[in-house]
């Protein structure tokens, strides 16, 4: 049987949540059934390199505005190029630009990828994605809560499918091999006994960095050795370092900014935390538990999938400040409890949220869309 061609399109190659899930599909889906090639609609990035080093083909098209008449004629043009059996769109704008193509591309099955609760889209994207359902053969979230937005904006049950994000294993062993914790605390200059509450991902407000500050500022007072350390950049940056200095707790948070070496900083966490209203599945949290790390994470149902109260971590309130402070000191004042937690989410990880589960996933939407049968369960 000839293979199939799949076409991955995404806006980016950045080293992102969806972007890393895409890069880890595209280089492990069976090379004997599947031929992938990858498109990124704006620009390339840093995991452009992980794609050429598995001789996947990219093409970057170069949008250069929200609505770019001119970027997609050439994405048209590319799709019928390279005929894809399947083309699997991955964010809005390219499950938007994608769909729009569908027409030029008879035969392909068209797959979505939606990645979190979108109800930060303004009313116009929400009227599209409505819009395009038609050109829509399987929409995959990546999370059950993914799936239930997007049933509830009208998408009909058997086009949905839902396929937690995977996650390989790190040698924790090895890491701490090569660079000791201690390392990491001189070279932010934090004290040798600090205890600390780290936060990996983008500073917007939809992941409520106050509310973490603000525990941390409440903390401090009876528990001095807590810091905050939060890698990544965003729009609310200005304004949340502002903040900190407002409530005098500037020496107790770093602000690492967009790091390449995200990872590297996970080995100098204590504990987790993630205060967002709304995510798809956290690839950051993900990566804390898949690290040996306890998670403290807003109570959300994204979350809920993830994080098993009382035993990977805890749960507080979404806004709960104090339930934040009050899960923290219990990790710091209980003998092995962190460990405790950790090692239970380490092993969570390792049992439901493999690369392998997922690409099989993946592959068996594939081959159903193919072959025109009914969504299989959720996996």
């Amino acid at each position: 049987m000839s293979k199939r061609r799949v076409v991955l399109l995404i806006p980016t190659l950045d080293r992102s949540g969806a972007e890393k899930q895409l890069t880890l599909l595209a280089t492990r889906l069976p090379n004997d059934e599947f031929d992938v090639s990858v498109i990124a609609l704006t620009r390339g990035g840093p995991l452009a390199d992980d794609l050429a080093a598995h001789q996947i083909p990219l093409t970057v098209i170069g949008k250069r505005s929200k609505l770019d008449p001119f970027s997609f004629w050439r994405l048209r043009s590319e799709l019928v190029r390279q005929r894809p059996d399947i083309l699997h769109t991955w964010l809005f704008a390219a499950n938007a630009y994608g769909r729009l193509c569908a027409g030029a591309l008879p035969k392909a099955r068209i797959v979505v990828s939606e990645r979190c609760v979108d109800s930060w889209k303004a009313g116009w994207q929400l009227w599209l994605d409505r819009r395009l359902i038609a050109r829509t053969d399987r929409m995959i979230g990546n999370s059950k809560s993914v799936v239930e937005f997007y049933r509830e904006l009208g998408v009909p049950a058997e086009k949905l499918v839902s396929i937690s994000n995977g996650i390989e294993l790190p040698d924790v062993t090895a890491e701490l091999q090569n660079e000791d914790r201690s390392s990491l605390l001189r070279e932010l200059n934090l004290p040798t006994d600090a205890f600390v509450m780290g936060f990996v991902g983008r500073l917007a407000k939809q992941k409520r960095v106050e509310d973490l500050i603000w525990a941390v500022e409440t903390l401090r007072q009876i528990r001095p050795q807590l810091h905050l350390v939060l890698v990544g950049d965003g729009p609310e940056r200005t304004r949340l370092e502002a903040f900190c200095n407002h409530v005098g707790v500037t020496a107790h948070v770093r602000f690492l900014g967009h790091r390449e070496d995200a990872s590297r900083w996970m080995r100098l966490f204590d504990v987790f935390c993630l205060a967002s209203s709304f995510e798809g599945m956290s690839n950051s949290v993900m990566e804390a538990m898949s690290h040996g790390k306890p998670v403290v994470a807003s109570d959300i149902p994204a979350n809920r999938e993830l994080v098993v109260q009382g035993e990977t971590g805890f749960l507080p309130k979404l806004t709960d400040t104090v339930g934040y402070m009050q899960f923290v000191r219990r990790l710091i004042d209980e003998p092995g409890l962190k460990e405790k937690m950790g090692l239970a989410g380490r092993e969570r990880i390792q049992r439901n949220f493999g690369v392998q589960r997922m690409v099989d996933a993946y592959a068996q939407v594939y081959r159903d869309v193919l072959v025109g049968t009914n969504v299989r369960p959720s996996a």
